[in-house]
């Protein structure tokens, strides 16, 4: 073997020493990188009783779904509960006056028990110092069948807003 063939044996073995150190390197950088994942994989799934994520993420995507259905569920309630409570008579207006001017107090009234639709009951109680009598009308959009004196009126109109105050749209409806 000539010297000058040591040389690049020499040079070639030197080279090749050169590459394992290197890749012994970027083995340890790599095998460092990979136990961070692991324990960040290995502390995203502990607690759920599964080995592996695609079994977490199809629970995730499952639960999302299941959300967002009884959202959905509950949305339309709430639409449902809202038409009720706007058509539900709740809503009552209470006038006191003195049906005879000559004798008496405010013992007279007229009581309206409406939705926001102004329909529902009016109620009317005329006192005097010998009698009492009650009447009821029902009401439709603000109007009866009978005629309405102007305390019931007054009464309808503090118990209840405008049909048109109301709009359809703001309850889930189109």
């Amino acid at each position: 073997m000539r010297v000058e063939d040591t040389g690049t044996l020499y040079a070639a073995i030197a080279a090749v020493g050169l590459l394992a150190a290197v890749s012994l390197v970027w083995l340890a950088v790599l095998s460092r990188r990979l136990g961070r994942l692991v324990r960040r994989y290995q502390a995203m799934i502990n607690g759920t009783g599964v080995a592996d994520l695609e079994t977490v993420i199809g629970g995730l995507q499952k639960r999302a779904a299941d959300a967002e259905r009884e959202v959905e569920r509950l949305s339309g309630e709430v639409g449902r509960l809202q038409e009720k409570t706007r058509l539900a008579a709740g809503r009552i207006g209470v006038v006191r006056y003195n049906a005879f001017k000559e004798q008496g107090s405010d013992l007279s009234f007229a009581v309206a028990i409406v939705n926001d639709e102004r329909s529902g009951v009016v109620l009317s109680g005329i006192h005097s110092r010998d009698q009492s009598f009650i009447y009821a009308k029902p009401v439709n959009g603000g109007e009866s069948p009978y005629p309405l004196t102007p305390e019931e009126r007054q009464a309808i109109e503090q118990a209840g807003p405008q049909p048109a105050a109301v709009p359809a749209a703001r309850h889930g409806r189109r």
